[in-house]
C-alpha cells in the first residue's frame, strides 16, 4: 500500500521500524509504539463500526491523557477528521465548536461530556458518544465506554489507504469571537506544524524517510501545555514522529514542583512550556527545591513568548539550557526561533516562506511594518467560514498563496522579523488567546452594563490579563464580581475580566469602534477597582 503523509501512515510506519521503542508516557499509562499504533487502530475499527466515514468529523474533549493522542491517531486511521475541543469552554461554546465543525462523534471524559449534555439536544448530526472515564458518575445517555469499545474492536491495520490531503482542523478564535476551525491538508500541517520528520534539521523527503528516526538515540519531551491546543499539540507530535518518548503532564492545573518529579523521574531532556505564566513558577521552584535536571538541555515554550527576566530567572540555575521558544499560529504553523527582543517586543529567525507583506501583497523593505505572512505550506482556509478564508488567505500577481492572519511585524535590516502585535487585538493570557469582542459582548449583555471596551494588560505571571473599561446604567454600580459572575456562564474561566474600571462613556472612533488605545490609557491614569 502507498504511503501517505497522514498522521496514522507515519505512526505505522514508526510503529513498524521501532515497535518496542517508548512512544508516549500519560501519568500511569505507557505506550510504546507498537502499543499505540495498535491501540489507535483499534479506535478507528470502533469509530468506523459506529458509521464514522472518510472526512467526517470527530470530536475529542479531554484533558492530557495517552487516551488523547490515541483518538486523534485513531481518527486519521479511517480518514476521518479529529476536531480538538477546549475543555475549558462552557456549553455555549461548546455548542459552537461542535455545531460549526459539523462533528458525527465525540470522544470525551465523562465530567466533560456532562456540560455538552445541556446542548446535545441543538446537536442533530452528532450521532455516537465515547467516553472516557475520570472518577466522575455523571451518566450520558447513549455512550459507550472507550476500554470496552476498544476491548471489542480489531488492532490490525487493515484499513483503506490514505491521503496527503486528508484534513486536519484546529479550532482557533476570531475577532468575532467565536472559534474558527483552521483546515489543513495532512502534508501540509506535518511540514508546516510537526517538524517534517526532523525539527532542527532537513525535512524528510518521503513518507517512509521517518522510519529512519527509530533508529535515533532515544529522546523524552515533557509537554505540560495542553494537547488540546495547538503549541502543545504541535510539540508531542513533533516529539513522536521524530522518535521521541513523549510525556504528557496530566495534573489539571500546573504544579511546577510535580512537573519537575516528572521530569525528573522521565529523565526528559526537553520540557515544553507555555510562557512565563508556567517557566516563572518552574524558576522559584529549581531555586527553592533540589530537582534532577541532570538530563534537560532545553526549555521550549509554545502559546506564549518567554521574556527575558524569566530566561534569567531559568539560567540562574539552569546555566547550559537552551531556549527553544517559536512563535506559531494556526494559521500559519511554526514559523520560528525567538532570537531575542528589545522593549517587550519579541524577535524571530523565520523560515524560508515567511516575510512581511504591505496592503498590496509585496514583501516591505527592512525596517517598515506590514503583516506577517506565509507561503508554502499553508491552510485550505476556515472550515464553514468563505468569508473570513477570504480575509485571510490571499493568492498575489505571481500564482503565490499566502496566509495572512493579522499579525503586524517589522522587517529587520539583518532578515529576523519582529512582532508587533496582533491586528484583531487579541489578548494573550497564560497562553489562552482572548478576542476582546467576546468579552465586551458577555459584559454588556449585564443589565447594568451600557458600553464595555476590553484590553489585555501587563500581568507578570500570565503575560497579560483581561481588563474592562465600562459605562453603566444610571443609578447601577456592579461589582467586579457580579460582572465576572454574569460572564461566567457565557465564556471560559480564563476569558473573565480581572479588572474593570467604570467611565461616563466609553470612547470609540469616528467610525463606530472601540478605543483601544484610549481604554489601555484609563488603566494608566485611573488604576482598576
Amino acid at each position: 500500500m502507498a504511503r501517505s503523509y497522514n498522521l496514522a501512515d507515519l505512526l505505522e510506519i514508526l510503529a513498524a521500524a521501532g515497535p518496542d521503542r517508548p512512544a508516549l508516557v500519560a501519568g500511569d499509562e505507557r505506550r510504546t509504539y507498537r502499543e499505540l499504533n495498535e491501540r489507535a487502530g483499534r479506535v478507528g475499527h470502533h469509530l468506523a463500526g459506529a458509521g464514522v466515514r472518510p472526512g467526517e468529523h470527530v470530536a475529542i474533549l479531554a484533558y492530557n491523557r495517552a487516551e488523547w493522542i490515541e483518538s486523534m491517531l485513531g481518527a486519521f486511521k479511517i480518514r476521518a477528521v479529529p476536531v480538538p475541543v477546549n475543555f475549558r469552554y462552557v456549553a455555549a461554546e461548546l455548542h459552537h465548536v461542535l455545531s460549526d465543525s459539523d462533528s458525527v462523534a465525540l470522544i470525551g471524559e465523562r465530567s466533560l461530556l456532562a456540560r455538552v449534555e445541556e446542548i446535545r439536544a441543538d446537536l442533530p448530526l452528532l450521532r455516537h458518544v465515547v467516553v472516557l472515564e475520570d472518577g466522575d458518575g455523571t451518566e450520558i445517555p447513549g455512550a459507550v465506554e472507550y476500554e470496552k469499545a476498544l476491548a471489542a474492536a480489531s488492532d490490525g491495520d487493515d484499513f483503506p489507504e490514505r491521503s496527503s490531503d486528508d484534513r486536519y482542523i484546529m479550532y482557533t478564535g476570531g475577532t468575532t469571537g467565536y472559534p474558527k476551525g483552521v483546515e489543513w491538508r495532512c502534508e501540509d500541517i506535518f511540514f508546516g506544524a510537526l517538524g517534517g520528520g526532523n525539527v532542527l534539521g532537513d525535512p524528510i523527503t518521503s513518507p517512509e524517510g521517518i522510519a529512519a528516526n527509530a533508529e535515533q538515540p532515544a529522546m523524552a519531551v515533557l509537554v505540560c501545555a495542553p494537547v488540546m491546543h495547538g503549541a502543545g499539540q504541535w510539540v508531542a507530535f513533533m516529539g513522536l514522529f521524530g522518535g521521541a518518548k513523549v510525556v504528557l503532564y496530566t495534573e489539571h492545573a500546573f504544579d511546577p514542583a510535580r512537573a519537575l518529579e516528572i521530569l525528573a523521574a522521565e529523565q526528559a531532556n526537553v520540557m515544553m512550556l507555555v510562557g512565563d505564566v508556567m517557566a516563572r513558577p518552574v524558576a522559584r521552584e529549581l531555586a527553592s527545591g533540589d530537582h534532577d535536571t541532570s538530563a534537560l538541555f532545553a526549555i521550549a515554550s509554545g502559546g506564549a513568548p518567554l521574556t527575558e527576566g524569566a530566561k534569567d530567572a531559568l539560567l540562574e540555575r539552569l546555566p547550559n539550557i537552551m531556549f527553544l521558544d517559536n512563535y506559531g499560529a494556526s494559521e500559519t504553523g511554526a514559523c520560528g526561533p525567538s532570537v531575542g527582543g528589545d522593549s517587550g517586543t519579541a524577535r524571530f529567525l523565520m523560515k524560508p516562506g515567511i516575510t512581511v507583506l504591505d496592503e498590496d501583497l509585496k514583501v516591505v523593505r527592512p525596517g517598515e511594518v506590514g503583516r506577517l505572512a506565509r507561503s508554502g505550506h499553508i491552510p485550505l482556509g476556515y472550515y464553514n467560514d468563505p468569508d473570513k478564508t477570504a480575509s485571510t488567505f490571499f493568492t498575489d500577481a505571481e500564482g503565490t498563496r499566502w496566509s495572512v492572519p493579522g499579525d503586524f511585524a517589522a522587517l529587520e535590516e539583518d532578515g529576523t522579523i519582529t512582532l508587533l502585535g496582533r491586528g484583531s487585538l487579541v489578548i494573550n493570557t497564560g497562553g489562552e488567546k482572548v478576542y476582546p469582542e467576546e468579552v465586551e459582548v458577555a459584559l454588556k449583555d449585564h443589565p447594568d452594563v451600557e458600553d464595555a471596551a476590553v484590553v489585555g494588560l501587563p500581568d507578570e505571571r500570565f503575560g497579560e490579563r483581561v481588563a474592562a473599561v465600562i459605562s453603566v446604567r444610571p443609578g447601577t454600580n456592579p461589582s467586579l464580581e457580579a460582572l465576572t459572575g454574569h460572564c461566567r456562564g457565557r465564556l471560559a474561566g480564563y476569558k473573565l475580566p480581572r479588572q474593570v474600571t467604570v467611565v461616563d462613556e466609553v470612547r470609540r472612533t469616528a467610525v463606530g469602534k472601540s478605543d483601544y488605545t484610549w481604554a489601555r490609557s484609563v488603566f494608566a491614569e485611573d488604576g482598576a477597582r
